[in-house]
């Protein structure tokens, strides 16, 4: 899609912000979603992790927001903490580089309310970033004015829609005056969450960027086989093999995330997870950390990690077989940001690997078997050849179209 900024008629001080980022050519999903935001339409978007959705749903917002009006204006909803302080950051980012007085302020469980009402009656911000139940309870106590709001956005629409959050993303909608437009964004949207959506709003534009269901190709995905009792083994030996700055390893419920870590952090692999029992302090502690290389390993839960952007991962081990095709996209996406390049690797038994087959053929991938040889890691011999695998961290290898066939 050859298109610019000006074309999607933003005006000069956001396309000068944007600039100002490094951002000077729409994504697909910008170009395809920006025009209708901007007509009030309601919106229901579709594209893969990093191709933009964020700015796709902010530029519109920042181009209706009445600045001279200290009133809550936009509602963006999101489904973790971290996503929600990405999202508060990206905005300020913005108003900062435009030279636009929008302000915002993110509103999260973990926090003590009544600071957060202060905060809200000092501040009086455009836009509140939040996470649903907290958002709601506000309302219902009648310190979040919800019929000035004109615009509503849920981010990661298919885990806010679920059964477990629906409820309360309606009960939002429902305090909101009629006319308000609804954008509905996520990586994958499935045909619940599209039934539901489509109940909530009028006429809605329905986009779906191409490659919406594609990987970043600068990944490569392998597989190795062990038994459930020697998984954690066998993560031990890759995280030692790959000798990575940045990796996350995923587990299926927030039960295991304790016990992975600790059991890391006990063979001297310094490690750190973000479960919704560590407080909001904390976490943001441990993912500076993580972000400028103090601590290598993230441990996270697929609910935890959505929406998560820190450059430079670039090694994701799923010691639980991801358990389905959507969970796979999100968790490889993690890695290999922008131009970078990753590896991800899932340990699976027997009974998973035939899971495998069907991720290839829905992302149009290869996940090559892999094994550990004295401290190395080699594919599985094919019919083919035997190729070994170098575990050298350099940037040549990494960006080596050869090297990156394997686990770093």
């Amino acid at each position: 899609m050859n298109t610019s900024f000006k074309d999607l008629n933003l005006n000069q001080n956001l396309i000068n912000g944007l600039e100002k980022q490094g951002i000077t050519i729409p994504t697909d999903i910008q170009t395809l979603a920006i025009p209708a935001a901007l007509e009030n339409r309601d919106v229901i978007a579709e594209s893969h992790t990093g191709s933009g959705k964020t700015l796709a749903f902010l530029t519109p917002i920042f181009e209706k927001v009445n600045t001279e009006k200290r009133e809550m204006q936009a509602l963006i909803l999101a489904p973790t903490h971290e996503l929600v302080m990405q999202i508060e950051a990206e905005v300020k980012l913005l108003a900062e580089n435009s030279g636009m007085p929008v302000t915002t302020l993110s509103i999260i469980g973990d926090v003590n309310i009544d600071k957060q009402i202060k905060k809200i009656r000092d501040t009086k911000p455009h836009i509140i970033v939040g996470s649903p139940g907290r958002v709601l309870d506000l309302i219902r106590k009648k310190k979040i004015t919800a019929h000035t709001i004109k615009t509503i956005v849920i981010d990661e629409a298919d885990n806010l829609l679920d059964k477990n959050n629906s409820q309360v993303i309606q009960d939002i909608i429902k305090t909101t005056m009629r006319d308000r437009q609804l954008m509905i964004f996520s990586a994958t949207v499935s045909q619940k969450t599209l039934e539901l959506a489509t109940l909530l709003m009028k006429e809605p534009a329905v986009f779906k960027a191409e490659g919406t269901a594609s990987l970043n190709p600068n990944i490569n995905h392998a597989y190795i086989v062990a038994d459930r009792r020697d998984k954690f083994d066998t993560l031990r030996k890759l995280l030692a093999a790959a000798n990575a700055e940045k990796s996350i390893v995923f587990v299926n419920n927030s039960t295991e995330l304790e016990i992975v870590t600790q059991k890391l952090n006990y063979h001297d692999r310094a490690a750190f997870n973000i479960s919704s029992h560590v407080s909001k302090e904390e976490r943001q502690r441990a993912l500076e950390s993580f972000r400028s290389g103090r601590i290598k390993i993230l441990v996270s839960s697929d609910l935890s990690a959505r929406g998560l952007d820190i450059p430079g991962i670039t090694h994701v081990f799923n010691l639980d077989f991801p358990v389905s095709a959507n969970d796979y996209l999100h968790r490889a996406g993690r890695c290999a940001r922008g131009y970078g390049f990753g590896s991800c690797v899932c340990i699976a038994n027997n009974k998973e690997v035939a899971a495998i087959r069907v991720y290839e053929r829905e992302f149009n991938i290869q996940i090559k078997p892999i094994k550990l040889f004295g401290g190395s890691v080699q594919y599985v011999e094919t019919a083919q050849t035997t190729q070994s695998v170098e575990t050298t961290n350099s940037t040549e290898n990494i960006e080596s179209v050869e090297a990156t066939k394997c686990v770093e």
